[in-house]
């Protein structure tokens, strides 16, 4: 294995699925500003995630819809003014 290509700083560290609260305790060597304390009562860093294996429709053969950014909202806003407009109806 080739010398000095490979970070010095692995530790262990908490990743957090911000779309069902799953976390999990891995090396890593992620930055993080955040701790948590984890079950054995020690104190590590924590790296949220959005999208982990427990959420992702691959792994859970389900679909689940993310919006954290407001892409839609931000998509219907650019694009409402090419929305057709529908013609009143007449009351009977």
């Amino acid at each position: 294995m080739k010398k000095d290509i490979h970070p010095e700083n692995y530790r262990k560290v908490v990743f957090k699925d911000l779309s069902n609260d799953f976390t999990f305790i891995t090396k890593s060597c992620a930055a993080s500003k955040e701790t948590i304390t984890w079950e054995d009562g020690n104190e590590y860093p924590l790296v949220k995630c959005e999208i982990t294996s427990e959420s992702h429709p691959f792994f859970t053969g389900k679909m689940k819809f993310v919006d954290t950014a407001g892409r839609i909202d931000k998509f219907n806003k650019k694009f409402a003014k090419f929305a057709k407009k529908q013609p009143a109806q007449a009351e009977e």
